[in-house]
C-alpha cells in the first residue's frame, strides 16, 4: 500500500486515524518474535516491499517472519526447506521454486512504468525472474526475452526491437560466463541498463567475478553494475527509474 492508497482508505473509513498515522511514520517498525525489526514502512517510504534474505536464516524464522507480515512481502534466496515451510505457514503465497523465491501478499496491477529484461542463456533465467518478481511488486510491467546471449548476436535484434518499440524506461540485462551481454545492450539502447552478473560458467566465470569484472570494466556509457546474483536489486533499481521518469 503506497501513501495515496493509505489516505484514500482512510477517507472512505477503512482506515483508523490512529492507523493511518502509523502506517505513514516513517520509522513504523514492528518486532517479530523479538530476533526481527520488521521494516513495514519501506513501501510507503521508498515504494519498495520489504524483501526477506531466507539463504541466511533458518526455515523455521523465515516462515515466522511470512506469516507475521501484513503487506507485500518477498522472500528471496530460499531453498527447499524455506519455501516448503513458507508454503505450510502461508498457503496463499506464491512459490517460485525455480528461483528460490515466495511471494507472500497481492501484487499490484502494472500500471506504473514498463522496464525489459533480459537473459543470455537459461542459466541466467532464475536470477532474470527475481527481477522481474521485484518490478512487478513495484507495479511494473516486464517485457522478457531470454536466452538471446553473445553466441548468437542476431538473437538480439527482435527483443531489442520489441523493447524499445514498447517504450521501457530501463532495460536489466542478466549474463553469466563472461558476462558481455549488458555492455552490448547499453550499446543499442537508449535507456539505462543495469547489469547483473550471474554466477554461471566455468572457473573464475564460475563464481562471477569474471562476469562483474567485465560489467564494471565496460566501455557502453549509461550500464550500471550491481552485485552477482543480485536480481533483487536490479529490479528494484529498474523500477525506480520507471516509475519515478513516469510521474513527470
Amino acid at each position: 500500500m503506497d501513501i495515496r492508497s493509505v489516505l484514500e482508505s482512510y477517507k472512505r473509513g477503512e482506515l483508523t486515524a490512529d492507523d493511518a498515522e502509523r502506517m505513514l511514520r516513517l520509522d513504523y517498525l514492528d518486532s517479530i518474535g523479538g530476533d526481527v525489526i520488521f521494516d513495514r514502512a519501506r513501501q510507503l517510504r521508498k515504494g519498495i516491499p520489504e524483501v526477506v534474505y531466507a539463504a541466511s536464516k533458518t526455515p523455521e524464522t523465515v516462515a515466522r517472519i511470512a506469516s507475521s507480515v501484513d503487506s507485500l512481502t518477498i522472500v528471496s534466496k530460499a531453498g527447499k526447506a524455506h519455501l516448503d515451510a513458507v508454503r505450510a505457514a502461508v498457503p496463499d503465497a506464491t512459490i517460485l521454486e525455480d528461483c528460490g523465491i515466495a511471494v507472500v501478499g497481492r501484487m499490484p496491477s502494472p500500471d506504473r512504468g514498463r522496464i525489459g529484461i533480459v537473459a543470455a542463456g537459461t542459466s541466467d533465467i532464475p536470477i532474470a525472474t527475481e527481477a522481474k518478481v521485484m518490478a512487478e511488486a513495484m507495479g511494473v510491467e516486464c517485457i522478457t526475452a531470454y536466452d538471446i546471449g553473445v553466441a548468437g548476436m542476431h538473437r538480439l535484434v527482435g527483443p531489442m526491437r520489441r523493447m524499445l518499440e514498447e517504450d521501457v524506461d530501463a532495460i536489466v540485462a542478466v549474463a553469466g560466463m563472461e558476462g558481455a551481454l549488458p555492455t552490448v545492450i547499453s550499446s543499442l539502447s537508449p535507456v539505462p541498463v543495469i547489469g547483473v552478473p550471474v554466477s554461471t560458467g566455468y572457473g573464475a566465470g564460475g563464481d562471477g567475478v569474471a562476469a562483474l569484472l567485465s560489467m564494471l570494466q565496460s566501455c557502453s556509457p549509461g550500464l550500471t553494475v550491481v552485485n552477482i546474483d543480485n536480481g533483487i536489486g536490479a529490479g528494484a533499481t529498474a523500477a525506480l527509474i520507471s516509475v519515478s521518469g513516469r510521474r513527470r
